[in-house]
Order: C-alpha cells, then structure tokens, then sequence
C-alpha cells in the first residue's frame, strides 16, 4: 500500500469528507509534514474508488453548509479492513524498531 492511501483510509475512517477536507485532515494528522496536490489525491482517490476501499457518499450537508460540486467520500469495510491490516502491519514494523532500540519505549 502507498503511503498516501493508508493516509487518505485514515482521514476517512472517523467520518465522511470531501476532497478539500481530506486534504485538511491529512496534513493535520501529519503535523504539516504530508501536504498532498489536489491532482495527487484525486489520483490515488481514483484508484481506491476502482478497489473499492472507498466509495462516493449519497449524504450531503445541508444545502445552505453545501457545494454541489464537492464529492463526498466514505470509507468502505473493504477499506477499513485494509486500513487495519495496514496499521498491524506498521505497529509490527515499530515493535522491531524498537527491539533493535532505532526507537525509545516513550
């Protein structure tokens, strides 16, 4: 899995958003570190959607906190499945990280 689509699974997994907040919330889970281009995530969004790891929302806003040309996107249980099979796989990562003290316990 790419970097950037374990990032876009885990803006996704607390609740639905669209482009522009997925790219929010990334850079805010990252501290500033991970600033995506627009054409960045619509690419990797694309190839997810065709995996099926996330899916367009029917839900919408209110129409007055709306704009109709925003896609929604959700995460799917395909999705979330792949997310945690990810994030097992990174923690196992960071245990011999730390085993090999490349990491403090703190």
């Amino acid at each position: 899995m790419r970097s950037i689509e374990f990032h876009i699974l885990l803006a996704l997994a607390s609740e639905e958003r669209h482009g522009y907040a997925i790219l929010q919330e990334i850079a805010a889970l990252t501290g500033g570190e991970m600033q995506l281009e627009p054409g960045t995530l619509y690419r990797a969004l694309h190839r997810m959607l065709k995996d099926g790891w996330v899916a367009e929302s029917a839900r919408r806003p209110a129409a007055d906190l709306d704009d109709e040309r925003r896609r929604y996107y959700r995460l799917t249980p395909a999705g979330r499945r792949v997310a945690a099979a990810e994030a097992a796989r990174l923690q196992r990562l960071v245990a011999v990280a730390r085993a090999y003290r490349l990491l403090s316990r703190a």
